[in-house]
């Protein structure tokens, strides 16, 4: 295959990447307005398409498997295609996460909500947000956006300890709220994990552009100290 020809085929993949991204965003924001709303039905077509974003999923994973297989990459080439794997795969994980959403909301039934809410859907935002900016970077091979993106986690890691402060003073308040309060508890534990998977997709794109494999969270990583220092 022709050195063009591959490049074509390497930005037909990160397309197909951006658009299964694109699934899995509207899926974390469909799953938690069906929640709000208690609309079931709503929550049982976030099941169906997980299926479409697993199925997405494994048609980009065999186009990567044979570029891998029949253009033997090295160094840079090699790095994109394997990291590539891994992005589809955690961007799959998350879409498992809403309908883990969509399967709560089915479980509860008739019961009603706790709460109003409030942090969850801002949650949900902050989450997408950061995904669809990951993803850009990642298109893009984007440094300095994949190095400072991993430290908005900790901004959706306070909405989910907020969100558990406040569902505890309900259970303490009366214990027969311990099953709702749990309920809530699990979305907002999904949605904080969509956010540390995206730190993950910024580690590969890191990786990619640098062939550095190393962690990138919180505030106190090199990468910051330099910038405080202006190095």
């Amino acid at each position: 295959m022709l050195r063009k020809t591959f490049e074509s085929e390497i930005q037909q993949v990160k397309d197909e990447v951006l658009v299964l991204g694109s699934m899995v965003e509207q899926a974390i924001i469909n799953t938690v307005e069906a929640l709000k709303k208690r609309d079931l039905k709503a929550s049982e077509e976030i099941l169906k398409a997980d299926k479409v974003i697993n199925k997405k999923r494994f048609e980009i994973e065999s186009k990567l498997m044979v570029l891998i297989a029949t253009q033997q990459p090295m160094a840079h080439d090699l790095r994109l295609l394997a990291s590539t794997l891994e992005i589809i795969s955690e961007l799959e994980r998350m879409g498992d996460y809403a309908k883990g959403i969509a399967n709560i909301n089915i479980r509860m039934g008739d019961e009603s909500l706790l709460k109003p809410l409030i942090d969850i859907p801002r949650m949900a935002q902050k989450g997408v947000d950061m995904l669809h900016r990951a993803l850009t970077a990642f298109v893009n091979e984007d440094l300095v956006v994949a190095r400072a993106l991993p430290v908005e986690d900790d901004e959706v890691d306070a909405l989910y300890n907020q969100i558990y402060r406040e569902l505890m003073t309900f259970v303490i308040q009366d214990p027969k709220n311990i099953e709702r309060a749990n309920w809530l508890l699990w979305v907002a534990h999904n949605l904080e994990r969509v956010a540390d998977r995206v730190t993950n997709i910024c580690e590969r794109t890191i990786f990619i552009a640098t062939g550095d494999m190393a962690e990138v969270k919180s505030t106190d990583d090199e990468f910051w100290k330099k910038q405080k220092n202006g190095n």
